[in-house]
C-alpha cells in the first residue's frame, strides 16, 4: 500500500464530506441543553455525557473510495477481512 506525505493525506481528509449529527448526538445536545439550559456546550460536559453511555463496539466512518479500494486490497492480500485488517492497523 502506498504511503501517503502528511500533505497528501490532509487532501483526502479535506475531501471527505462532513457528516450531518445523527439521532444519538442530537439528543444528547437537548439533554444538555435541558439539563444546562445552556444553548453551548463544553467538550468536558459532552464527555461526561458520553462516559454515561453504553458502547456499541461498533463504528462508522467516512473515507474516500480510493482509501476504501487500497484498504480492502491490502486485506485480501493479507487473507483477512475488511473489519479485521483495520482493526489491525488501528490497534498498532
Amino acid at each position: 500500500m502506498k504511503k501517503l506525505t502528511v500533505d497528501e493525506f490532509e487532501k483526502k481528509l479535506a475531501s471527505i464530506p462532513e457528516e450531518e449529527p445523527d439521532e444519538w448526538d442530537l439528543q444528547m445536545l437537548e439533554t444538555i441543553e435541558k439539563e444546562t439550559d445552556k444553548s453551548r456546550v463544553s467538550l468536558e460536559e459532552m464527555d461526561a455525557l458520553r462516559a454515561t453511555q453504553d458502547y456499541s463496539g461498533k463504528i462508522s466512518i467516512r473515507v474516500p473510495k480510493t482509501l476504501h479500494r487500497d484498504l480492502t486490497r491490502a486485506a485480501k492480500q493479507e487473507g483477512i477481512s475488511l473489519n479485521q485488517f483495520i482493526l489491525y492497523k488501528l490497534a498498532k
